[in-house]
């Protein structure tokens, strides 16, 4: 469990970083695109993707090509999501993303579901619908549609975590070689988004945020794995690995939202998180 407790820990300090980043003149752009870089290189040192393997015919270039475009594009998201909505609720929107998958596996690929995970499932939307809608008393509640940043956070991570299984199961190279080669364009593109960014905004990049950057993408790789090593570990109970990430990721985001930065959640926000948090026991264990 020690691998499940810093992975969680990763994945909430990555919003962390990104809140303080933010709070120092860092745009979120010139933040994230320094992530990619360090995943890549952290993936080739830790994950041993087995050297160059030879690039075959028939690797799945789509699925890459759609995971470079939307891994940045869904990365800004979480940082608006974060700014706008809230460590708290943007932690919860992408926590209950796993529906995304179960639906897919439901509806297009025909495959049974138990009545109660279909009830999970119900009861994660609601959890959704609660806690983004709700707004947080006070001066920075999300308005002019800006709660729309954490729906593209629940949307968008349930479809990156369809495309990351579709690459599980093609077997002809090591899943580690398929993240290095998503990284790899996901850092092209993030750099064309940010060469954009400084050519038609006229913006300017400042040497700090490439630190800030390193920093997010140091925990943002480690969250990922330390998840792998806790699977690794308990693979006779993923069930508690997979309970123990949601949960942790949603109540200690809940715990650092609220003390560390002060957001304010309503009575339906905070229904929202307790219904999120019976949504994945649900999810797991019956």
């Amino acid at each position: 469990m020690w691998y499940v407790l810093i992975s969680v820990i990763c994945s909430v300090t990555v919003a962390v970083v990104i809140k303080l980043a933010k709070q120092r003149g860092i745009k979120h752009l010139h933040l994230i695109v320094w992530n990619y870089p360090v995943a890549a290189l952290m993936t080739w040192i830790f994950l041993d993707p087995d050297g160059v393997e030879a690039i075959k015919p028939g690797l799945p270039w789509s699925v890459y090509s759609t995971l470079a475009i939307l891994l940045p594009s869904i990365f800004l998201c979480i940082a608006y999501a974060i700014q706008y909505s809230g460590i708290v609720k943007t932690e919860i929107a992408q926590r209950l993303s796993l529906f995304i998958p179960l639906l897919a596996a439901y509806f297009i690929f025909h495959e049974a579901l138990s009545s109660f995970k279909l009830v999970g499932i119900a009861v994660g939307f609601s959890a959704i619908v609660l806690t983004i809608a709700g707004r947080k008393a006070g001066p920075q509640s999300a308005s002019g549609g800006k709660w729309g940043y954490a729906l593209a956070v629940f949307l968008g991570m349930g479809v990156i975590d369809i495309l990351f299984k579709q690459i599980a199961l093609f077997k002809d190279v090591s899943y580690a070689f398929s993240m290095l080669v998503v990284f790899l364009l996901a850092m092209v593109v993030s750099f064309l988004f940010l060469a954009y960014d400084l050519i038609a905004n006229r913006t300017r990049l400042k040497i700090r945020s490439i630190g800030w950057g390193i920093l997010l993408g140091m925990f943002n790789f480690g969250n990922i794995l330390f998840y792998m090593k806790a699977h690794r570990a308990l693979s006779e109970s993923p069930s508690v690995v997979f309970t123990g990430m949601n949960i942790g990721v949603i109540l200690l985001g809940a715990v650092v939202g609220t003390i560390a930065f002060g957001e304010r959640l309503s009575v339906m926000s905070r229904v929202g998180l307790v219904l999120a948090v019976i949504s994945v026991l649900i999810i797991a264990y019956l």
